[in-house]
């Protein structure tokens, strides 16, 4: 047996508290508890960010143009450096549970670690609700059917709730599902990336700039559905209670999860592109279905295969970020930030209250996005909502390293000090930009639930100096 200290949540944000009590866990215990090693972290990275948004993303990038492969190829830069930094800052930060919630919180105090929880499990949910959208069209594209919204709906709740059930079963079957999905996943994709180019047709490629619009509009219609693509690259982060060594192995998933899905979504959005004409491929709703069918002309099996695929691999983005979403608001609601009851976990350590909140919430939001809009417009219009919502996040992680490397509190000189600051001011620029990029609704959206959250936390900061002051009061005498 091995003694290993549990901390109970502490008010600080910068220091850790004295151990306060002792249990022993054994070794058996410790490995379920950590039961993501390199290769389940990496498919948790790869399988949170290449979900079903890769499927629907072409049809969305077309719009803008060619420039969109541009602009896509700038994010995957942007995401590769978060990636780096996110590896750097589990590092040095003790308590490193929860991801850039902890970041900011041990950096900035409990305000700025609570609204950047606030806002990451805004979007995570929020996310999970997009991700759904992208999932139904390719289960009607597989059956080869047209329901109604409130049909569609049906649908979605199937998307949602299975990886729910998935999840409260236990982290040992979410992962080995989540590995499962991702090599389903990954043949369509890879089919597309290598075997598509010798398909295509330099005709079917769109003008640079196909918005409509200035270029500055086509940018914004690619920036915001290249972000959302990318989306996850923190996930490993996040759950760094549930990874072995995630000193060493947090840092490396993310850079390699980060790095093949980049990959991979350049060279599979170009390609479609260069398949399918450009006047097909805008508002296409299964646009794989469609690039599938133009490189196997009298196999209609083809797109029911990879519709089947895509279906499998939204279940899989499911899986991880109803994971994710949990993971993040049971750290916030440990340090006190949160209602206590996502904290609440069952025998297998599952945060359940989280979980089923995960599922529910998105269903609550997708009822109301089939009765106001219908097809790709559905899954675009939730992109907005979670690309501003999750930039502020990454804001407050890149703001948070480049304070510690500007205090000079690492003691480090010359390149490396060059290297880390350089990928800490790069990562705050582009925190900036893709906000700037996602265009004013958005932005107003996002401001409006960062506002909301501020009136929550009023609320939480008088219910926990209330609870602080009884606590000091001495006990009355008899």
């Amino acid at each position: 047996m091995t003694q290993v200290i549990r901390r109970r949540p502490t008010t600080s944000s910068r220091s850790l508290a004295a151990p306060e009590e002792l249990t022993p866990m054994s070794d058996r215990d410790k490995q379920k508890a950590h039961a993501l090693g390199l290769t389940s972290a990496t498919g948790l990275v790869i399988g949170s960010i290449i979900g079903t948004g890769v499927f629907a993303m072409p049809a969305v990038l077309a719009g803008a143009g060619t420039s969109s492969l541009l602009v896509l190829a700038v994010i995957a830069v942007g995401a590769m450096l978060l990636a780096a930094m996110f590896g750097q800052l589990t590092k040095r930060i003790p308590n490193s549970d929860g991801g850039l919630y902890a970041y900011a919180r041990h950096e900035f105090g409990d305000f700025a670690g609570y609204l950047t929880g606030w806002c990451y499990w805004i979007q995570a949910w929020a996310g999970n609700a997009a991700i759904v959208a992208a999932w139904v069209l390719y289960v009607d594209a597989l059956f080869g059917i047209k329901p109604s919204g409130i049909g569609n709906w049906g649908i979605a709740l199937i998307g949602l709730w299975v990886p729910a059930a998935l999840n409260l079963a236990g982290v040992r079957q979410m992962a080995w599902f989540q590995n499962l999905t991702v090599v389903l996943k990954f043949l369509p994709i890879l089919f597309i990336a290598v075997a598509g180019w010798f398909f295509i047709h330099a005709s079917n490629f769109g003008a640079f700039n196909a918005s409509g619009g200035s270029l500055y509009t086509a940018i914004g219609i690619a920036a915001g559905v290249a972000l959302f693509s990318f989306i996850g690259v923190e996930v490993a982060a996040i759950t760094a209670k549930r990874v072995r060594n995630p000193g060493k192995n947090v840092g490396r998933a993310s850079m390699l999860g980060t790095a093949a899905s980049a990959i991979l979504y350049v060279l599979v959005s170009a390609a479609i592109m260069g398949l399918v004409p450009h006047h097909a491929l805008v508002n296409n709703t299964a646009p794989f279905v469609t690039a599938f069918q133009t490189i196997f002309t009298h196999g209609a099996w083809a797109g029911k295969l990879v519709a089947a695929l895509a279906v499998a691999s939204g279940l899989g983005a499911l899986n991880g970020w109803t994971l994710v979403t949990a993971e993040v608001s049971r750290a916030v609601a440990q340090d006190g930030l949160f209602p206590k009851a996502f904290a609440w976990s069952d025998r297998k350590d599952s945060a359940w209250f989280g979980i089923v909140l995960a599922a529910l919430l998105p269903s609550a939001l997708m009822l109301w996005s089939y009765t106001t809009a219908t097809g790709l417009k559905v899954f675009t219009e939730l992109v907005d909502l979670t690309v501003v919502t999750v930039a502020i996040p990454y804001l407050f992680s890149a703001c948070a390293q480049l304070a510690y490397l500007v205090s000079r509190r690492r003691r480090v000189q010359g390149w490396l000090l060059a290297r880390d600051l350089s990928i800490a001011g790069a990562s705050v620029l582009f925190s900036l930009w893709v906000t700037f990029a996602a265009g004013y609704q958005a932005v107003y959206q996002a401001l409006v639930i960062v506002l909301v959250g501020i009136v929550l936390y009023a609320f939480i900061s008088a219910r926990r100096a209330g609870a602080s002051t009884a606590a000091s009061e001495p006990a009355a005498k008899p």
